[in-house]
Parts: C-alpha cells; structure tokens; sequence
C-alpha cells in the first residue's frame, strides 16, 4: 500500500465506474493514484486520453508506457501542476481526499463530470444535510460547487490490500447556477466558519476578524443568519456572507 492506497480489484466494479463517468472519445480524464493501473486500463478503452499522476515512482515507472493513449506524471497531485483534463476519474488514496476534493472543486475551469471513491464514511460526510450531526466544512464546500450523488457503497473484499473500511463512489456535477462567489473567499469562509462551529455565526465571523462596522451591517441585511451555527448554514446562505463580507 502506497501513500494510504488500497487498489479496487473487481473488474465489474471497474466498468461500472467507465460507464457512471459517460466516457468517450473526446474526453480527457484526470486519474489520481492509478497505482498498478487497473481502473487507467478500463479508463484508456472508453476515454480519449488519460493523463494518470502517481505519487510513487516504482508505480508510475511500471505504468509509464503501458497504454498509448495515457501520460504517466510521477508527482503528487496535491502541488503539481495538472494537466487540460474535463472529467475526474479516480480511485483517491484515502489520506489526501479532503485536500485533493478541496483542490479539484476551486480550480478556476472546474471539471464536467467526477466520478471519485471514497471512504464510505467520507462519502456520507461529503453528502451530509445543513443541520445533521455530520454536517460540515466538508459538505458545506461540495454544495456549494456540486451537486452530489452516492453510486453505489463498495465493500472492502473489491480492494487489494484490503481496507479495513468500505468504499463508496461518489458523483459530482457542477452547479451551473450558484451565488457569484469567488471560490478562494467561499473556501476561506467556510473554512472558518467551522472552525468555530459550536458558537454563533456572528461570533465565528468575529473570531476571523471581521469587524464591528462589517457586522453591523451584515446584521441590517442578513440578521437572522448571523444568530445560526454554522452547521444551520446553507451552501447558500453561507455564500450570502461571503458576499457581504468580500463582495
């Protein structure tokens, strides 16, 4: 297992995951952590060109010229540079999947289709309701930009090694219509609105520095949010701050 990787092994599984992520021949998928390249293979035989970035070097070497239309990148997906790519197709390693999800859903030209496996638990955080106990940063984020979906629950018996957990796939369309915010400012909004989540909303503005004249009148426009917790906060309502905070 290489940087907390557990690589899916069930061949049905695998064209399932073509298939939820419509492939064709015009499109360029971003696959993180291909590892010995069970799923780049299904992917390469449905999708134009694969541009596969694999942390490990043993790995991307074996993978680095075992199908014509795929471009191996020994990097780690979380600092370099990626690639032209229009759909997202991968089995994440489990330890960067906050970060990796943070990074795809703020890039400035999103993505059209992801189709992403997760921890089953991440899966159910990222899907979570405003004003459920698993509520948060995470789901606060992905609402905002996607509309999210849960495929289908993987047991742990599809991977090698095998997890202790299980699995989940999970899909995410763009939102084309949003509150015009930019994404760096929701980001950072949401980011510190729950590291304050157990007070008011007022208070966890304050705390990030937002000052009395700001709060004032936040207060005259939207009063009634500035009295919820962050978990009551909609992807929406939470961007209505941001923009009378940033503009």
């Amino acid at each position: 297992m290489i940087k907390g990787q557990h690589f899916l092994a069930d061949s049905g599984i695998l064209e399932r995951i073509a298939s939820y992520a419509e492939l064709g021949p015009d499109d360029r998928i971003l696959e993180i952590g291909p590892g010995p390249g069970n799923l780049t293979k299904v992917l390469a035989e449905h999708a134009g060109t694969v541009y596969a970035v694999e942390v490990d070097p043993l790995l991307a070497a074996g993978l680095t010229g075992k199908f014509p239309n795929v471009t191996v990148t020994n990097a780690d997906a979380l600092t370099v540079e990626l690639p032209d790519y229009n759909k997202v197709v991968s089995n994440l390693p489990y330890q960067i999947s906050s970060k990796i999800t943070y990074r795809l859903l703020s890039r400035p030209r999103p993505f059209e289709l992801a189709v992403l496996m997760f921890q089953r638990e991440f899966a159910r955080r990222m899907l979570a309701a405003p004003g459920s106990e698993e509520y948060g940063r995470l789901a606060m984020v992905v609402g905002f930009f996607c509309q999210a979906k849960m495929l289908e629950s993987i047991p742990r018996t599809a991977f090698r090694p095998m997890p202790e957990v299980n699995s989940a796939i999970v899909r995410l369309r763009p939102r084309l219509e949003r509150p015009a915010v930019e994404p760096g400012v929701f980001m950072r909004l949401a980011e510190g609105l729950f590291r304050s989540r157990r007070k008011k909303v007022k208070k966890a503005l304050a705390a990030m520095g937002a000052g009395r004249e700001a709060l004032a009148e936040l207060n005259k426009c939207q009063p009634a949010l500035l009295d919820r917790r962050p978990e009551e906060l909609t992807p929406d309502e939470a961007a209505k701050l941001a923009r009378a905070l940033y503009g």
